[in-house]
């Protein structure tokens, strides 16, 4: 059994732990001052602090987690020459076909203007003009027109390409001071189309969406359909138009879009049909039994002018006595274009006597018409043949007249009428063996536009449509 220890062995030996803890660290000793083999809270506390400062100084200072990844503040770079691709061959030589360059001219743009841009002479431009047709194409370019240039390296012109119609292209190559001209065909192909849209909010807008051009639709407008359809009152959102016209395509691309060959517009429910045809080498438009759409006459040769004096007696403004009063006045600025109400050879132009600056018009068939007071006469001369709607004078105000107005006298056989109230003459139709024409090309053409309206309007298409009705064979009665 052993024997317990002493007090005074045991009061030694508590005095030399306490030497030997002065001479540890200050954390180690304060941690293990009254340590009794369990830690005490602030122990705990004082450990969580430090392991919390440590982990964070190992993420502030990425060194410290990961000395081996450290990368110096300052990298070193170096510089490494690298030779240069040689020059093409071809290019080195200036040899044709290396730099072609493709230049589309812009609205007001001329010739001169891109030879300008490329610092091409305008000495190279003008011996280009000179060669055969080349002033003729490239003084009248459109928007949008191509013109190619071959430049080589040191910068002269070299071949010059251009269009000279839709199906020959024009390459001239410039060498010594030379021009050799060489004409490249380019194939083309033209397609008979139907063009079919509703009216919406823009017949203009509808129209151009679809592919016609503006000249097409001011055909249906003023040529087709003026006469039948009111375009500023009657034409409704659900109005729709099919129009056939033929495309001329080359290499994927479409160049021109022809005239109106046959146009059809269906206006609250009634169809109204136009047709070209040549009637004596003249283009003009029928309606499906071969009746010319365009009228003997126009009403008013000035358009949206003011009728200012009426036909019948009045008291003349400048004798001021009563006087029969045998056309009509319309009232408009002076120098407003006076047309010819119809088709006629030119009788008369110039001065008659108190009718002023006048022309006479005879329309055949006893028909004739007078223009009078103007302050011009337009580029016409006696015997000449004019069309509808030529520009035959201006308004003035020249004999005895008071005012700038145009006084407009329509004569039958030499008698005077009333333009406002006479039934015009129609036009003649078509008969014999043009009729017989006609009949064959329109029935090709409306059965075409049905077609199309029968794809694009399936589920709006009536049981028996306008269109049906207009293909479908008259039937004969029984005498």
């Amino acid at each position: 059994m052993t024997a317990p220890d002493s007090g005074t062995d045991r009061r030694e030996r508590l005095k030399a732990l306490r030497e030997a803890a002065l001479h540890r660290p200050v954390l180690a000793r304060h941690i293990s001052d009254g340590f009794n083999g369990r830690w005490s809270r602030r122990q705990w506390v004082q450990a969580s602090l430090f392991a919390t400062m440590g982990m964070l100084v190992l993420a502030i200072v990425p060194g410290f987690s990961s000395p081996g990844n450290a990368k110096p503040l300052h990298a070193a770079r170096q510089s490494l020459a690298l030779a240069l691709p040689p020059l093409p061959l071809a290019r080195a030589k200036g040899q044709i076909g290396d730099s072609w360059q493709l230049v589309r001219v812009d609205r007001g743009q001329t010739l001169g203007a891109v030879f300008k841009q490329l610092n091409i002479p305008s000495s190279t431009m003008q011996q280009i003009l000179e060669q055969p047709g080349a002033k003729q194409a490239l003084t009248r370019m459109k928007p949008g027109t191509e013109l190619a240039f071959d430049m080589p390296v040191n910068g002269s012109l070299r071949s010059f390409r251009y269009d000279r119609d839709d199906s020959h292209q024009v390459e001239l190559k410039l060498d010594g001071g030379k021009i050799y001209q060489k004409v490249i065909a380019r194939p083309s192909e033209t397609r008979t189309v139907v063009l079919s849209g509703k009216v919406g909010s823009s017949l203009f807008r509808s129209a151009r969406k679809v592919g016609l051009t503006p000249n097409n639709i001011r055909t249906l407008t003023d040529d087709i359909f003026k006469y039948d359809i009111d375009f500023n009152e009657d034409v409704g959102a659900n109005d729709r138009f099919s129009v056939v016209v033929e495309q001329t395509w080359r290499e994927g691309e479409l160049v021109n879009t022809g005239p109106v060959l046959a146009a059809t517009f269906t206006s609250d429910g009634k169809l109204h049909t136009g047709f070209r045809f040549e009637r004596d080498g003249k283009a003009e438009y029928f309606t499906g039994d071969g009746r010319p759409l365009k009228k003997s006459f126009i009403r008013m040769p000035i358009p949206y002018a003011r009728l200012s004096s009426g036909f019948g007696a009045r008291r003349h403004p400048v004798l001021g006595r009563m006087r029969m009063h045998k056309g009509v006045d319309y009232a408009a600025g002076s120098g407003t274009p006076i047309m010819a109400a119809g088709d006629a050879r030119v009788k008369s132009a110039g001065w008659m006597g108190g009718y002023g600056n006048a022309v006479v018009l005879d329309h055949g068939r006893g028909y004739t018409t007078l223009y009078g007071h103007m302050s011009r006469i337009g580029k016409i001369r006696p015997g000449q043949r004019i069309a509808q709607g030529t520009v035959i004078g201006y308004v003035g105000s020249t004999g005895m007249s008071t005012g700038p107005h145009l006084h407009y006298e329509f004569r039958v056989n030499g008698v005077h009428r009333n333009p406002l109230s006479i039934t015009m003459p129609p036009p003649e139709p078509l008969s014999g063996a043009p009729l017989a024409q006609f009949r064959s090309q329109t029935g090709v053409a409306l059965a075409r536009i049905r077609q199309v309206e029968n794809i694009i309007y399936a589920d709006a298409t009536p049981t028996v449509s306008p269109m049906s009705r207009a293909l479908a064979p008259k039937k004969k009665t029984k005498a």
